[in-house]
């Protein structure tokens, strides 16, 4: 015996199974989307890190030397603090030189980079490093964070007296920062961790995809 109204649940069933069938729909196409983008992303990102990779080989090898274990390039000049000092200008005067036009050649870079590519952003990392001394490291770290940020901030301020501002390139944000006895970049002769180390690298989550 057939009820009443049983003629309308159906139908409406049918709509109810086509709505669905549709929402499904809609949600396989924006998964893809979302996904095919992402895969762009990738590749860009991929394609603009290589770039800066090749562009970065151009920087003159008097100041800049390739680290194959940390895979960046470091300063390839003789920069070596006085123990427990900070202050730049205890620096040999040829050695003040040759940061300078290191300098200029990073700022060359940059400027080329923006150049090429406005939509992208760039790191600019200077890190001081700090030497370990017996078990200075485990004792007090905080004493080589705080060496090191000093003689990473005593080089952009050389470079800023010296009419070098990197706060003013376009698209190129400046990270000054300490890592004191530790950082990746370290040299195996710990008489040669009273430096600091420079890099490029590109902002990846700020590439836009056209």
């Amino acid at each position: 015996m057939t009820g009443k109204g049983s003629g309308f649940f159906w139908p409406s069933f049918t709509d109810l199974m086509t709505s669905l069938f549709f929402i499904m729909l809609v949600l396989y196409v924006l998964t893809y989307l979302k996904l095919t983008n992402q895969q762009r992303a990738t590749e860009q990102q991929l394609r603009e890190i290589k770039r800066v990779q090749e562009a970065v080989k151009a920087l003159p090898s008097e100041y800049f030397i390739y680290d194959p274990l940390n895979q960046r390039y470091k300063l390839n000049l003789n920069v070596n603090f006085a123990s427990n000092s900070s202050n730049i200008n205890d620096l040999d005067e040829i050695v003040l030189v040759d940061l300078l036009k290191a300098g200029k050649s990073i700022s060359a870079l940059l400027k080329q980079l923006n150049n090429t590519n406005s939509k992208v952003s760039y790191l600019l990392i200077v890190e001081g490093n700090t030497q370990r001394s017996y078990d200075n490291y485990l004792k007090m770290p905080d004493v080589g964070y705080n060496l090191s940020y000093k003689r990473a901030l005593s080089l952009v301020n050389y470079w800023q007296d010296n009419g070098l501002d990197f706060t003013e390139i376009s698209n190129c944000e400046l990270m000054i920062v300490g890592s004191g006895y530790f950082g990746k970049a370290r040299d195996t002769n710990e008489d040669e961790n009273r430096k600091f180390t420079i890099q490029i690298t590109p902002k990846i989550g700020e590439i836009r995809i056209e």
